[in-house]
């Protein structure tokens, strides 16, 4: 039936910009935010992990974030390490937590009272003393990562865990992760290495869909470096001892008496009640100094 006049729109269709029509964050979008997913790793982490270092924070420095796939990260991994599948609680998202088999072997020596050692040889697969060291610390790293996404202490959870990749299979061999390198230092040995491998199909829910969209001058954070800010005094402390002495000890100090004491190897810097960062004591100029190793 043909009809008897034209119909007109009452007003123009709607055209959506392509910012609107875009699927999700792109990977260029999620790496800031990985990167400060990683600085906050690396603090939970040295705390978490002061309780295998005799009480003492070990530094843990966050690598750059990379892009590599699953099989590119198979060929990085040792043939023996700890490897676990985290899971996100209320998220559709399982992630790879990998440590090194010779820093989970130098913990168990520690833990068993020896100076921290390695055998040269790892063996082929980790022995009964090894697996129980790997579910501590897959219970620390789940923590950690659950604290460091804002999911609360238990927002993350073991799924399953095995000393070979292969086996473990926690990605297809062409998916693409986002990854992370915590390097941990713990003394004068040689820094170990935790991994978290994070698909990019899924890191958007994780991190959040929204990324930070771009401020006017008007609304940016003050810089601490600009005045009025930049020339307000503060007084920082470096505490070098902190010792608990008796009070019967303490009550009873006299001139000359020597209190043997031991410099922390990681010194940290107070402003009030707040530490902002750690150190270790050199000289500099024949003046006693602080190397800042680590800042809040």
């Amino acid at each position: 039936m043909k009809p008897e006049r034209a119909f007109i729109a009452e007003r123009i269709a709607a055209q959506h910009c392509p910012e609107l029509l875009r699927s999700g964050p792109t990977p260029s979008d999620l790496v800031p935010l990985l990167a400060r997913l990683g600085e906050r790793m690396a603090r939970v982490l040295a705390n978490s992990l002061a309780a295998l270092s005799g009480g003492e924070a070990p530094v843990v420095r966050c690598q750059a974030p990379r892009d590599c796939s699953a099989d590119e990260l198979a060929g990085e991994i040792g043939q023996l390490a700890a490897n676990s599948l985290l899971g996100a609680l209320h998220h559709n998202c399982t992630f790879l937590a990998s440590l090194d088999a010779a820093a989970v072997l130098r913990l168990v020596d520690r833990a068993f009272g020896g100076r921290g050692d390695a055998p040269s040889l790892l063996p082929g697969a980790f022995p009964l003393s090894a697996e129980l060291m790997i579910a501590r610390l897959e219970t620390i790293v789940a923590s950690a990562s659950a604290q460091a996404l804002g999911l609360g202490i238990d927002g993350v959870i073991a799924l399953r865990r095995d000393g070979s990749l292969a086996q473990l299979a926690p990605f297809a061999a062409a998916e693409r992760l986002a990854v992370l390198t915590l390097a941990v230092e713990d003394g004068a040995r040689a820094p170990w290495n935790v991994t978290l491998a994070f698909p990019f199909a899924s890191l958007a829910d994780l991190l959040g869909s929204e990324t930070p969209a771009p401020r006017s001058e008007r609304n940016c954070q003050p810089n601490p470096s600009n005045e009025p800010f930049g020339e307000v005094p503060l007084t920082v402390s470096a505490v070098l001892v902190d010792m608990r002495i008796g009070f019967a000890t303490l009550s009873a100090l006299q001139p000359g008496q020597v209190l043997p004491v031991a410099v922390a190897r990681s010194v940290p810097l107070k402003v009030g009640d707040k530490t902002i960062a750690h150190g270790t004591i050199g000289a500099m100029d024949d003046r006693v100094a602080v190397q800042i190793t680590q800042a809040f």
